[in-house]
């Protein structure tokens, strides 16, 4: 490693020393397990966000073995409202995998890691490093940016060439010690002072050899993408009513929402039956498209109604632990509170 890449580490980790974040939940009693879920809580969603999840998610399983025993409904039901289900999926078919091959552990390699399902190579670098303390490298969103702006890194970083670059120089700055204090550092600096807009660059330890301040343009780096425009699409809910139930049934394990329980779609070359009640449309965003959401209550006639379909009722009063879409469970909420203001 040259002197400037230690100058950069050592700067990194002084700043760690004094403001770098140590009291975080996972940063306790930590273990690679722990580390593991909070890195695939932590991919798309803010740390306020992801706090209280991880909490409820260690104290109904605490180890790995608790959560490859629980049932996949019952881990989702956890992951209501956090999004992006397929972490949430993967992190249990990743579990049922290291009870079958790894004796019920994460496994201490860069490349056994990256066989389970939800597990890429930053990822892995972070359970490596913070959860068994070796020497691996990450590159999540924050370091991405960090390292974009020091090096005025161009190019788009999804391209397989930049990404090369990015790695790089990733693994030429991380220290062979402190790894896993690095690896906080790197994180902590990316999301807290080096952000997306309006860096805090009066603040940060490497801003003297930083390429994008000096050119006064730190936030050009990482280079954007070209933004895509966003598709549009519609779909009719419809909630079958019974009493005080409601009719719902299990997504296919892939796709939106794949594995949640939700109420089945209307197709849109069907007519609605006269008697169906509209509720207000709303909309769902996703990452690549905006989802219009147009429920409509049709009273069950009775609780056989519908029971050619594969599915079951639910009591509005009183849900059951499965999981459920943000967007249905507030659907669900409200059909409850509804419910009870007309009993």
């Amino acid at each position: 490693m040259t002197s400037s890449n230690v100058n950069f580490s050592d700067a990194v980790l002084a700043w760690f020393d004094h403001a770098g974040r140590k009291h975080l939940p996972w940063q306790q009693n930590v273990t690679p397990y722990r580390v593991w879920v909070s890195e695939i809580m932590l991919q798309q969603t803010q740390v306020s966000t992801a706090l209280p999840y991880f909490q409820r998610f260690m104290a109904s399983f605490p180890t790995l073995a608790d959560l490859a025993s629980a049932s996949i409904d019952d881990v989702l039901h956890h992951w209501t409202g956090l999004g992006y289900y397929a972490r949430g999926r993967n992190l249990h078919k990743a579990a049922l995998l290291a009870c079958e091959r790894h004796d019920g552990q994460l496994p201490a390699s860069l490349d056994e890691l990256v066989a389970l399902p939800g597990i890429g190579r930053s990822t892995a670098g972070a359970i490596l490093s913070l959860g068994f303390g070796q020497r691996a490298v990450i590159l999540d969103g924050n370091v991405k940016r960090v390292l974009a702006r020091y090096h005025a890194l161009a190019g788009d970083p999804a391209k397989a060439a930049v990404a090369t670059q990015f790695w790089s120089l990733a693994d030429a700055l991380t220290p062979s010690q402190r790894c896993g204090d690095y690896t906080q550092a790197m994180m902590d600096l990316g999301a807290t002072l080096c952000t997306r807009t309006k860096p805090a660059c009066e603040r940060c330890p490497v801003q003297d050899g930083c390429i994008a301040y000096a050119q006064g343009e730190p936030a050009r780096y990482p280079e954007k993408q070209r933004k895509q425009p966003v598709p549009r699409r519609e779909v009719t809910l419809a909630i079958h009513l019974h009493d005080d139930q409601a009719w719902m049934a299990q997504r296919p394990s892939s796709g939106i929402w794949g594995g949640l329980w939700s109420f089945p779609e209307w197709p849109s070359d069907t007519p609605l039956p006269t008697q169906a009640e509209s509720l207000p449309e709303f909309v769902h965003v996703f990452s690549h498209f905006r989802l219009n959401i147009k429920p409509v209550i049709i009273q069950a006639t009775s609780s056989l109604a519908v029971s050619e379909a594969a599915g079951r009722w639910v009591t509005l009063s009183d849900l059951p632990a499965l999981g459920f879409p943000a967007p249905i469970y507030s659907l669900l909420q409200r059909l409850g509170a509804r419910l009870e203001a007309s009993s």
